[in-house]
């Protein structure tokens, strides 16, 4: 079952590039405002969010639980 993944509330990222040095499949920063996005491949709605599947599960709750403002959330997707 994927994982949706959100950055909320993204204005509060402070663009360390944590999540994107530990999990770049997923994450990027923002050449426009220099906040973190999901990447366009798995992007939802929004640069915010989206889903990621299985195999990327590692990736995106350690770029979660290393970020400094606590700002990135994984859960099951469903």
């Amino acid at each position: 079952m994927p994982l949706k993944v959100s950055i909320e509330p993204r204005e509060e990222c402070i663009g360390c590039g944590n999540c994107e040095a530990n999990c770049p499949q997923v994450f990027e920063l923002s050449p426009e405002d220099g906040l973190s996005t999901i990447r366009g491949e798995y992007r939802g709605v929004s640069q915010a969010e989206g889903q990621v599947p299985d195999n990327l599960e590692s990736c995106v709750k350690d770029a979660a639980e290393l970020c400094p403002v606590n700002i990135i959330h994984v859960e099951r997707a469903g």
